[in-house]
């Protein structure tokens, strides 16, 4: 019974640890964490409490004046 207690105190510990480690991953990405995407971003991962990390769609450099 002590082992348990002692592994779910180690999760309950870890648990944050692992979700800002998400949210750094989508800051490196230059992403945000948000509810929803906006229409020039692309879903990307998912940050803490469920977020979405959306990242900027970069254009693909063709120019349609030519």
């Amino acid at each position: 019974m002590k082992t348990f207690l002692f592994l779910l105190a180690v999760l309950f510990l870890l648990a944050p640890a692992k979700n800002a480690f998400f949210d750094e991953k989508c800051l490196k990405l230059k992403g945000r964490c948000g509810n929803s995407c906006y229409k020039n971003e692309e879903l990307a991962g998912l940050c803490q409490r469920a977020l979405k990390c959306c990242v900027t769609i970069e254009p693909c450099g063709r120019s349609d004046y030519e």
